[in-house]
């Protein structure tokens, strides 16, 4: 039997169209390598074979009738566990949510099944998604399959973690300031965050909610484009959500770049950006100028700006976002307290992590009456000013190029100990979820320790295909960069 994990997402479902194989065992394939090495990874919260299995036997009857035909139909999937999942757990990693089962289900995750797929894990995150790393989640780290002593990033790590570690093909993150980005950099993957309001948020439990975005991991371009198809949709249910003339993203694959304007900014290739980051993206860089792109380096200006801006912003909506969480309606509540004050106190300083709590703390900070226009509106203006530097920068560029992180992944316990410099290493990635563009992150390397190096691709409010376009070229055109796979 062929390992069908060494299929692509879009092999997969051709191979059960053909009727080559089942979408029962392309389940089994994806539940038995989780099997073998999640024990390790700590990629999945929560998996159900059971239940996988009754979809599939669904899943299998509607593609034997000609119902379902589109590019991912039969295909595994895994979900981040901040997207809510009918029937399945929902936790987002936090104590305070441990017995959250919804009751109905996030319209990325119907899109899903509306395409065919089976919903087969959640996987583990940062706590409510705050944190680069997956350190901060209750049920402990996950780990990077290429070195199981580095984190794989954050705060979707789970998910780019599993799809490196060939658990499953396709995983779906959410991104509020780099969470699918810098992970998929950190794990050898490729992960796009998609344009602010091209996928709907309905049933993602929030933490900034202006910079949320609910996005497609996967092992290739290809996939990436075929998962962003399936679960980019208008829905009314989210006041953000915009309605697209085109969503046919895989019509985007093409080989070719000539006469494509790229720029590089200036700004990103300064101090803190390591060497052996450098080196692989300049090449990168190369590989797209032979193949016809215009390259030039240029001022994107506003940069030392983006991460104060993003973190005042982010943690003003998860102080108000997370005000819903006080052992009352749902979820974690303390079990000996005197009166209500005290039960909500209790619940909460039990229920959240250091982080999170980090957070909500100075997001209550920033809004209080004293300091709301000494900081709030003061991020709010910046983050006018960096939405127009990246205007000015696309009406000259059809696609920025940068870095995805600063460095490759740290070891575990690294950044933990110092959460500025956690911060800071979101850098390279703020940007895009302040100006609400699209982006996509790329293998094109590996550093001296064998450990993948990501290139992130930015693009213009809704040009998501120019950006698949140029990343589609550098795939076809980089070669085999890593020699080996994550474990």
């Amino acid at each position: 039997m062929m390992d069908l994990m060494k299929l692509t997402a879009v092999q997969l479902s051709d191979k059960i169209k053909a009727g080559e194989i089942t979408v029962s065992q392309a389940v089994d394939a994806a539940l038995d390598a989780m099997e073998k090495k999640d024990g390790t990874i700590h990629a999945f919260v929560y998996t159900n074979r059971e239940h996988a299995q009754k979809k599939a036997a669904e899943i299998q009857e509607k593609i034997d009738a000609g119902q379902l035909t589109g590019p991912l139909a039969g295909v595994p999937v895994a979900v981040k566990d901040n997207i809510c999942t009918k029937g399945m757990p929902t936790t987002c990693a936090s104590r305070i949510m441990e017995n959250f089962v919804p009751m109905y289900q996030s319209e990325a995750a119907a899109n899903l099944e509306k395409a065919g797929m089976v919903i087969i894990g959640k996987t583990n995150m940062d706590e409510f998604a705050m944190g680069s790393t997956t350190e901060t989640s209750c049920y402990g780290a996950t780990k990077n399959p290429w070195n199981v002593e580095h984190v794989p990033g954050g705060s979707s790590g789970g998910s780019c973690a599993a799809v490196a570690a060939g658990e499953v093909l396709l995983a779906l993150g959410s991104d509020t300031g780099g969470s699918i980005r810098q992970p998929s950099s950190y794990c050898g993957v490729t992960g796009i965050k998609p344009t602010y309001g091209t996928v709907s948020r309905y049933g993602l439990i929030a933490y900034g909610s202006s910079l949320d975005q609910i996005g497609p991991v996967a092992g290739n371009v290809t996939d990436c484009a075929a998962l962003l198809q399936e679960i980019a949709s208008y829905d009314k249910k989210d006041s953000t959500s915009v309605k697209l003339d085109d969503y046919d993203f895989m019509s985007a694959l093409k080989h070719d770049v000539k006469g494509m304007k790229i720029g590089i900014p200036r700004d990103y290739f300064g101090e803190g950006l390591d060497p052996e980051v450098l080196g692989p993206i300049q090449k990168a860089a190369a590989v797209l100028k032979e193949q016809g792109a215009i390259v030039e380096h240029f001022d994107l200006g506003m940069v030392e700006y983006a991460i104060p801006a993003y973190y005042v912003i982010a943690s003003a909506e998860a102080s108000s976002n997370l005000e819903r969480f006080d052992g009352v309606k749902y979820g974690y509540r303390a079990a000996d307290y005197e009166g209500l004050h005290d039960m909500y106190k209790k619940s909460r300083t039990e229920g959240f992590g250091r982080e999170v709590k980090r957070r909500i703390m100075l997001g209550s900070f920033v809004l209080s009456s004293g300091y709301y226009d000494a900081y709030y509106l003061k991020a709010l203006r910046t983050k006018a000013l960096i939405k127009k530097a990246f205007d000015a920068a696309f009406a000259k560029y059809d696609i920025i190029l940068a870095p995805a992180a600063p460095t490759t992944a740290p070891r575990l316990g690294e950044s933990l100990s110092d959460p500025l410099k956690m911060y800071l290493g979101d850098i390279y990635t703020v940007s895009a979820n302040l100006a609400g563009i699209p982006g996509i992150s790329i293998p094109c390397g590996l550093d001296s320790k064998g450990m993948p190096v990501g290139m992130q691709m930015l693009g213009d409010c809704f040009k998501e295909k120019t950006i698949l376009q140029a990343a589609y070229t550098f795939e076809c055109c980089r070669g085999d960069i890593f020699g080996k796979e994550a474990h």
